[in-house]
């Protein structure tokens, strides 16, 4: 008798985390959703360490990027090929999903058949301390729930999709990121334009592990999301629109007073202008003021000395983004043509929910 097949693919993108794999692990494994409606597969993108063996311990299926690392974008779809399941979960390897979170997403894809896509968010909970991990951590969150329903983007540390959508738009862009940048919400975007419905449930909640320092929160805030953001929106003809998340008007304006903040500043500084100061100390308290309600947020939850520690923090946030925003507009013109898009191939059959 051939054994039924799984409602849901844990899909699992992994590198060199054989510790977090484990608690990753662990909070599938204490899923409410009974386990033979679900399987997990880990992609070891070529890990140099035990990530593949300690992957194997629970998962019902390994598949390793031997000429890896080529990043998460092309262990997700070499994950996905061999997926058995009508949905694809995709957890990162330092998530811990909550309890409800696999039965929470069937029950979206059974209630509504059109639905393409839909993500959570972080909890208030995350595992590392220090104020560049919890304002980073707590800040998705807050974006997050700032835009719950309907979306044009996606997010895999913790978003589901059904296969034959992810399939039909060719999953991930693994060439145009051959690390972890924007993949996901290229694939939201792309996903969008096929006219799928995207859906931000903050119900889909995930404790993340990671530990941020300032240098790499500022190197991925620059590297891999300023730049290759604005290149995509440059080349979609959609930057100067009002978009989701962290590039709606909003976002837009705010960056661009800081940009003045940085030319105002220095220029009164060398002129001695007290008429530009003002502009740039005007400027300044608008970026301040636009983000007040992000403030009081984080004195809520953590306290308003705390708040005040990620003023300076949020402000590096909006100056990073102008640099990357400007740079990407100057080298815009020396992108590489993007590849037409082709379907992911099926490897097997799939268990329709």
């Amino acid at each position: 008798m051939t054994a039924a097949l799984p409602l849901v693919s844990v899909v699992m993108p992994a590198y060199r985390c054989a510790g977090q794999l484990r608690a990753s692990m662990a909070g599938l494994l204490a899923s409410s959703l009974p386990r033979e409606q679900w399987e997990l597969i880990v992609a070891d993108d070529g890990s140099p360490d035990d990530t593949g063996a300690t992957a194997a311990t629970v998962a019902d299926r390994v598949v390793r990027v031997e000429d890896g690392p080529r990043g998460p974008a092309h262990a997700r779809n070499m994950g996905a090929r061999v997926a058995r399941g009508a949905i694809l979960l995709f957890v990162d390897a330092d998530v811990v999903v909550h309890p409800n979170v696999l039965p929470l997403v069937v029950a979206h894809f059974q209630q509504d058949p059109t639905l393409g896509a839909v993500f959570g968010c972080y909890d208030d909970q995350p595992a590392a301390q220090g104020l560049v991990s919890q304002y980073r951590n707590l800040l998705h969150r807050r974006v997050h729930l700032a835009h719950t329903g309907a979306s044009q983007t996606f997010w895999a540390g913790c978003g589901a999709v059904r296969r034959e959508a992810f399939m039909a738009v060719g999953g991930f862009d693994a060439a145009r990121f051959p690390r972890p940048q924007i993949e996901d919400i290229d694939l939201g975007y792309r996903l969008h334009d096929d006219g799928e419905h995207i859906l931000l449930d903050p119900a889909l909640r995930c404790t993340h592990l990671k530990h941020w320092t300032l240098r790499n929160m500022l190197r991925t805030d620059l590297r891999d999301r300023a730049i290759p953001w604005m290149h995509l929106l440059l080349e979609r003809r959609t930057a100067l629109h009002a978009g989701p998340l962290n590039t709606n008007r909003r976002e837009q304006l705010l960056t661009v007073l800081m940009a003045l903040c940085l030319v105002l500043f220095p220029a009164a500084l060398v002129w001695q202008s007290g008429a530009l100061l003002t502009l740039g100390l005007v400027a300044l308290a608008l970026v301040l003021l636009g983000n007040a309600a992000l403030f009081l947020w984080f004195a809520q939850v953590r306290g308003v000395p705390f708040a005040l520690a990620t003023v300076p923090l949020r402000l590096l946030f909006y100056m990073v983004s102008a640099a990357g925003a400007s740079w990407a507009i100057v080298t815009q013109p020396w992108q590489p043509a993007r590849h037409p898009r082709t379907s992911l191939a099926l490897d097997g059959p799939v268990g329709l929910p």
